[in-house]
């Protein structure tokens, strides 16, 4: 049965979980709408080569990434499955590698189904296909690359070696080009060790050149444009992106060398109980050249980002598709043993925390409540936190047949998540759907002011019109600012009235402000009293008519 209808329910549960959700909860903010944002104006502009923000020059990742982005917008519109069916695709086509690694590496249906499910419903993973930024697109291009240097060192056919190699090579090349040199460091930082133990670091030197040479060709192009387009996209790139990030001590995100070791174990849930039993059987068999591989592939990027300051959740997804390979293995191999208390544990743990989750939400309510007169919201949380019970609950009660019934309980929660989160969530965290609300009329203006980067790229896009100008902001903008041609996109606390003044008099202003602190509040106060005023948590939009001079 798994080999006939294997590859057609994981389709069902990418459609059903991954696209059916997209367009049915607004932008988070920072990330999906600058990436939003960013990669509309691509559309606008037609200049595919350097990364503009709001009409800045945005150098912190190279092009390839707001390409597909781009894309996406492009072939299904400017809206919200636009945006992220980027990532979706991403991660669901290295669902299937998952498939295709464990075929190859035992050739067992069952196996491979079980792996693949077990990836494709990691809570990290799941969570990353509906959101629109790079990792999951520089995660699947990672997988692509490692999955083709197995096929590659596994592969005794001349014909099928080379074209692993040069899949490495593409796969490379565009890893890099959507989110930097990483994409060439990790499959050395893999293969390297792994030929060296296995006696054929001389095959690696000859067939890796192909592989150089394809990733060059795929690369080079967009590396001589936008050298050429802009030539300082690499002082900058390189800088404040690598070596900056990795060891600066201003790094972004820092955090301690151990932060990815709980952090592996959040983001493989619900199959977090098999990782004890699962590590302890890949050491024990490490000496099989197909787990020594694997262990590779998790550990040593593991390790590497552990090294850096700067740390992201996100950066160890290219690590969980050898996790899901082992933890499939291991528990295949526990169910052909009849040995299944840990399965049924590891049901009895998630069927807890759901248990905690809805005790300490019902606490909440009736204590200091989460929502405001929201039954709808609320209606949503109980239908997730009941389809997790009850998936979980199967794995206990049948752990030999329905061991894989966790899987549907995350699927489930991640799909229903945004629509059981509270207003006060929703209306602070995705200001885009206040702003949709009124982008007509705010398109209709001559000018447009805004205080903060997240709600000025959600305007941005909404608006088609990538030409906002900040009102005490910058942030990561910084960089855009020190070119000349930004004058004028930036006023300060003294200058703010006389902008308005001036911008008034060209035509009607629209602005859109965060305000939730007292800085705010006087960034506010200083804006004209005659405007429209429409609120919604703290984002405030106002529309200032016209004034003769």
């Amino acid at each position: 049965m798994i080999k006939r209808w294997g590859i057609p329910l994981l389709l069902l549960a990418f459609g059903l979980f991954y696209l059916l959700p997209l367009p049915f909860h607004g932008l988070w903010i920072p990330d999906e709408t600058r990436y939003a944002q960013a990669s509309q104006e691509m559309l606008l502009s037609g200049n595919w080569a350097a990364p503009h923000f709001m009409g800045l020059r945005y150098f912190e990742k190279p092009a390839a990434g707001y390409w597909m982005i781009a894309i996406g917008q492009a072939v299904f519109g400017e809206n919200l499955f636009g945006v992220r069916i980027a990532s979706a695709l991403s991660l669901g086509l290295s669902t299937l590698l998952t498939y295709l690694m464990a075929r190859r590496l035992w050739n067992t249906p069952r196996k491979s189904f079980t792996c693949a499910t077990i990836y494709m419903s990691f809570g990290l993973i799941v969570g990353q296909a509906g959101y629109a930024n790079l990792d999951p697109q520089f995660t699947l291009w990672v997988n692509l690359s490692l999955v083709a240097l197995w096929y590659a060192i596994d592969s005794t056919a001349q014909r099928v070696k080379l074209a692993a190699w040069a899949v490495l090579g593409l796969a490379c090349g565009m890893g890099f080009m959507t989110k930097g040199f990483l994409a060439f460091l990790l499959p050395v930082l893999i293969a390297l060790p792994y030929m060296i133990w296995q006696r054929r670091l001389t095959e690696m030197m000859r067939y890796g050149l192909l592989a150089v040479l394809v990733a060059v060709l795929v690369s080079l192009p967009w590396v001589l444009t936008v050298h050429m387009r802009e030539p300082d996209f690499w002082s900058f790139f390189f800088w404040h992106e690598h070596i900056r990030r990795f060891a600066g001590d201003d790094a972004q995100h820092a955090q301690p060398w151990w932060f990815y070791l709980p952090l592996l174990i959040v983001s493989s849930l619900p199959w977090a109980l098999a990782l004890p039993g699962t590590f302890k059987h890949a050491w024990q068999t490490k000496s099989q050249p197909k787990i020594a591989f694997l262990l590779l592939w998790l550990v040593l990027p593991l390790a590497f980002f552990s090294l850096s300051r700067g740390k992201l959740p996100t950066y160890i997804m290219p690590c969980l598709l050898p996790l899901a390979l082992l933890i499939g293995h291991t528990l295949t191999g526990w169910l052909e043993q009849a040995r299944t208390g840990i399965i049924r544990a590891n049901g009895l743990l998630n069927l807890a925390l759901g248990l905690i989750t809805l005790l300490t939400v019902t606490y909440l309510q009736f204590k200091q409540p989460i929502y405001d007169n929201e039954p709808l919201h609320l209606t949503f949380v109980l239908i997730a936190l009941g389809i997790w019970s009850i998936a979980n609950a199967l794995q206990v009660a049948r752990p030999s047949t329905l061991f894989l019934a966790p899987a549907v309980g995350m699927l489930a929660l991640v799909a229903l998540l945004p629509a059981a989160l509270p207003n006060t969530i929703i209306y602070n965290k995705t200001p885009d759907v206040f702003i949709s609300e009124h982008a007509q009329a705010l398109r209709e203006t001559r000018s447009l002011l805004s205080n903060e980067l997240g709600a000025a790229s959600a305007l941005a896009w909404h608006t088609a019109r990538p030409d906002i100008t900040l009102y005490n902001t910058v942030g990561e903008t910084q960089y855009g600012f020190t070119y000349p041609d930004a004058k004028g996109r930036a006023v300060t606390l003294s200058t703010v009235q006389q902008w308005m003044t001036q911008a008034r008099q060209k035509g009607s202003v629209g602005v859109v402000m965060r305000v939730k602190d007292d800085g705010e509040r006087h960034e506010v106060d200083l804006l004209p009293k005659d405007g429209k005023r429409y609120e919604q948590g703290n984002i405030v939009i106002f529309i200032f008519a016209q004034t003769t001079p």
